[in-house]
Order: C-alpha cells, then sequence, then structure tokens
C-alpha cells in the first residue's frame, strides 16, 4: 500500500475537510484511511514534542511573527519525523487495525491456489471473524463491477481471492515487499507486457506440492486485479464451461469451483473443494453482516 504524501498528512491537522476525505477513503481502502490517520497523531505527538525541547532550550519569543514562523518550523519538523519505518505511527496502526478487524484473525485452512505462495498454516482453524469479514467489504465494490463484465456472482470473485491470497494475508509481493495487487495468483506469461512480480509459489507436479519460483502479474490497484481476471474469465475460451458453471441453477458455488479445476486454472488437485469451503464462508459471513 503507498504510504500517505506529505502534503495530505499536513494538511489533515490544519484542514476539517481533510479529515471528511478521509472518513471517506475509510469506506473504499480502510487500512490506507488507518495508516493515515495513524502519521496524524504521530505528527500531532512530534509536533508538541518539538514545542516541548524548544521550550527548554531557548528563550521565550515577545515577537509574533518569530513565534509563527517558529511555530511553523516545528509543524515542518514533526511532519517529517513521523510516518518513519518503525516509529509510533506503524504502533498505533496496528492498534488501529486490529480494533477495526483490519487485522485478519483465524481463517479456514485453504492450501495453496493456482500456484500462489503456500498458506501461513495449513492447521484446521475456526470461521474468520472481522479480518475476513473485513476483507469481504473491502473488496465487494471491485467483485460486483467484475460480475457485470462476466456474470460470475461477486461473492465467487471474493470467495476466490480470499483463497488465493489467505484472506489477504499471503499476498504476492514484490522483492522490496510492495504490493503486486495479485489477488487471483495470475502468472505474467508470454503475452502479458506489464509490471511483474517474481515469488516462490507452490505448484502440484502428479498430485506432489513442489516449491518452484514463478513471475505473477502486478496491478496498480485491487480493482484492476479484478478486471484482468474478469477479462481473463470472459475472453478465454478455456473458461467458457467455468462462466456456464456460475451461472447455472442449483449449486452454483460447486460447479464454478468444479469448473475453473477441470480448466487447469490451478494445480492443486483439492482446488474445488478449497474453493466452495471458501465460497460458503464468505456467504455465511455476509448473512451475518445482513442480519
Amino acid at each position: 500500500m503507498a504510504a500517505p504524501s506529505s502534503t495530505a498528512a499536513s494538511s489533515l491537522a490544519i484542514d476539517s475537510q481533510a479529515m471528511a476525505n478521509l472518513r471517506a477513503r475509510a469506506a473504499t481502502d480502510p487500512r490506507g484511511a488507518v495508516r493515515e490517520a495513524a502519521k496524524q497523531f504521530e505528527t500531532l505527538f512530534m509536533n508538541e514534542l518539538v514545542k516541548s525541547m524548544r521550550a527548554t532550550t531557548l528563550q521565550a519569543q515577545d515577537d509574533p511573527q518569530a513565534q509563527m514562523s517558529t511555530s511553523m518550523l516545528d509543524a515542518q519538523f514533526a511532519s517529517q519525523l513521523a510516518g518513519m519505518r518503525g516509529g509510533l505511527s506503524e504502533a498505533i496502526a496496528r492498534q488501529l487495525e486490529r480494533q477495526m478487524g483490519l487485522t485478519p484473525g483465524p481463517i479456514p485452512a485453504t492450501g495453496s491456489a493456482n500456484n500462489a505462495p503456500a498458506p501461513l498454516d495449513s492447521r484446521p482453524t475456526r470461521l474468520p471473524q472481522t479480518g475476513a469479514a473485513a476483507f469481504v467489504q473491502q473488496h465487494s465494490a471491485a467483485a460486483r463491477a467484475a460480475e457485470a463484465t462476466t456474470g460470475i456472482p461477486a461473492t465467487f470473485m471474493v470467495s476466490q481471492a480470499a483463497l488465493e491470497t489467505g484472506w489477504g494475508r499471503k499476498e504476492i509481493r514484490h522483492a522490496d515487499g510492495t504490493p503486486s495487487f495479485n489477488l487471483f495468483g495470475i502468472k505474467a506469461g508470454a503475452g502479458w507486457h506489464g509490471p511483474m512480480a517474481e515469488v516462490t509459489t507452490t505448484e502440484y507436479v502428479n498430485g506432489k506440492a513442489q516449491k518452484v519460483t514463478a513471475r505473477f502479474r502486478a496491478y496498480a490497484s485491487y480493482a484492476e486485479s479484478f478486471a484482468d481476471y474478469a477479462r481473463l474469465m470472459k475472453d478465454s475460451p478455456r473458461y467458457q464451461q467455468v462462466l456456464a458453471g456460475a451461472t447455472q441453477t442449483g449449486d452454483a458455488a460447486s460447479g464454478f469451483a468444479r469448473g475453473l479445476q477441470r480448466a487447469g486454472y490451478a494445480t492443486d488437485p483439492a482446488y474445488a473443494d478449497k474453493l466452495t469451503r471458501v465460497i460458503n464462508t464468505t456467504l455465511r459471513l455476509q448473512r451475518t453482516q445482513q442480519a
């Protein structure tokens, strides 16, 4: 996730409209809003710290213009000091994410999918709560846009993104740790001319898991990831039966999952069963949110 700009951070301290913008951002990018708010808290704290240090080392200034200049300089110092790696804002952000349910809690063990990185923990766990609910909420809008293109229910696509990324805990990242925004583990084949992320992943050869290094597509946002996935599903003849299975009457979730496995979307032999379970989990979460 990109760090908030210093200009945006400074404006929050003096502009009430910026706070309204932050609230609006929280609806679409909750983690980004949390980190921006955390930086603001640290900026305010550092500003008070700088003023306190100045008060103990310098004599009071009688000139109002000099006082204003000093105050502006202190605010600039505080803004530059805030947001550094390992600083107070990181601790504040972690605490806020836990309180808001943005840090994923226990998730169902799903295994690797579509050659994506292996899960963090293969042991069975309980139904996810606030962390998984936040993941569903975060990506629902982009999934609905992809649904309009493909006809695949948004719930199914959010669930597949959850399976591929372990509810956001094992997203594919670049070597420097920045996100690739690749939610579906789509590889960067010969026809891909955009940015890429190279990671060690798990593939199944003759039913046996093996570690390999592979290149995956990288995007500028999660919305781009959903849009590219929608193009793949819609334009590739390989996945035409998947679209049909996703909209059929009866157990559409299972039909969608089996269709993906038959089309070779993932090498994991248990992919369809895992995806079906995650779809059912997402449906239960949505029913809980609507209750």
